[in-house]
């Protein structure tokens, strides 16, 4: 939509007439104004985390629009979109697609903390570039692509705080050890033992896993790793894995890695372990200025027979969204126990938004989940913590044994 801005003289009888007529001002393009007072209302009714965020949105209204109106160009405007979405700090809150060149959500594959001017590295993804580069927990991080980690960092804190923030302060490091979208990214690492080196982080080893497999651990234990919980064929998927190890005497469901998805493909692996309805999570919505009540999502046994042997979940720090739920959900049901280390801390199921003008895509947290006993998904612990580097899953063979009586 267009507006057009036109200066009016005011006179009277032919003194009027007697003034050069005055040329109009060129239509001023409102479209992007629109579409950032549109995705800033929509947060500001519906985004679920205020209450937990020191972010002032009011302040990043005032800081950002300017920016977002006086775009010059598509890619100007999508910077200050996505500026004014990092004032939450929120890894499932940001644009759908950015461009390439934007810096990554974290963690990608390094959880960092700072130490001094340095970032400490507490986790490293399995799998990755980085742990095939021999980056381990322990190491820091002194700089990535040329510049000094902890400038990166500064630069990404958010501007619009009401209050210091602890996990605002994480978030911004975890960025900058993250590096830019489908771009390679070299770091300078101090070792937890030996002298410094330089590292090139190219593309990711090797092409993406299955989103199921299975097989069988010594001792006749079922272990069934689950990538993502994105496509409905999983459901069958699983069926299968189950219906092949169902003489197993426990079964280990391995989350780790996986980066969600959705409910509906979840909740039906889960109806294969119980025998009647059960409740296995709570959800809010925003109502005001807070949250209205909670309501109970159920789960429904499903399928030709129960699993009733124990179960162990597997989880990491990039199990995240659904790959949080779904281990929550288990335990909720009474059918799991948690092995690993603490998950990524999305607490909400997200809802979409496409501006109405330009077409730019985002999603936002909406709907925070908790637990059957009302705690917050994001403040979930496994049950047995694992240690930075400890073999994940030796740890849940033990735990499983140990709830088999084995």
């Amino acid at each position: 939509m267009r507006a057009i801005n036109r200066r009016f003289l005011c006179g009277v009888g032919a003194g009027l007439l007697a003034l050069p007529a005055l040329a109009a001002e060129p239509p001023a393009d409102i479209t992007r104004a629109q579409d950032f007072d549109e995705l800033w209302e929509t947060l500001r009714d519906r985004y679920c985390f205020f209450a937990e965020k020191a972010t002032d949105w009011e302040r990043a209204r005032r800081t950002y629009r300017p920016m977002a109106a006086g775009a010059t160009s598509p890619e100007a405007f999508v910077e200050a979109i996505r500026l004014t979405l990092n004032e939450l700090y929120d890894a499932h809150t940001h644009l759908t697609d950015p461009p390439e060149g934007s810096p990554r959500w974290p963690p990608y594959d390094l959880v960092v903390a700072p130490a001094g001017d340095a970032a400490l590295v507490r986790d490293v993804l399995e799998g990755s570039v980085a742990a095939v580069a021999g980056l381990a927990p322990g190491d820091h991080v002194l700089s990535v692509d040329g510049r000094p980690v902890a400038a990166i960092a500064a630069a990404h804190v958010p501007r619009c705080l009401a209050r210091p923030d602890p996990e605002a302060l994480a978030y911004a490091w975890n960025v900058a050890v993250a590096g830019r979208r489908r771009r390679p990214r070299t770091v300078v690492v101090k070792p937890r033992r030996g002298a410094r080196r330089t590292v090139e982080l190219g593309a990711p080893p090797g092409a993406g896993e299955p989103d199921l497999s299975w097989r069988r651990l010594d001792g006749g234990l079922g272990y069934v790793r689950i990538a993502s919980f994105g496509d409905p064929a999983t459901i069958a998927r699983f069926d299968e894995a189950l219906e092949a190890l169902k003489g197993a005497p426990g079964l280990i469901l391995d989350v780790r890695r996986n980066g969600g998805g959705d409910t509906a493909v979840a909740r039906p692996i889960m109806g294969r372990f119980i025998a009647e309805r059960r409740p296995y999570a709570r959800m809010r919505r925003r109502e005001g200025p807070g949250l209205g009540p909670a309501w109970t999502e159920y789960v429904d046994p499903r399928g030709p027979f129960t699993y009733l042997g124990p179960v162990v979940v597997l989880t990491d720090a990039w199990s995240a969204s659904m790959a949080e739920g779904f281990p929550m959900g288990m335990r909720g049901l009474g059918r799991a126990r948690i092995v690993g280390t603490r998950m990524m801390g999305l607490g909400a199921a997200v809802f979409q938004i496409r501006l109405d003008r330009t077409g730019l895509q985002a999603q936002y947290s909406a709907e925070p989940v908790y637990d059957v006993g009302d705690r917050p998904r994001w403040e979930l612990r496994p049950d047995v913590e694992t240690r930075p580097g400890e073999d994940i899953l030796a740890a849940g063979v033990r735990e499983l044994r140990r709830m088999a009586g084995a």
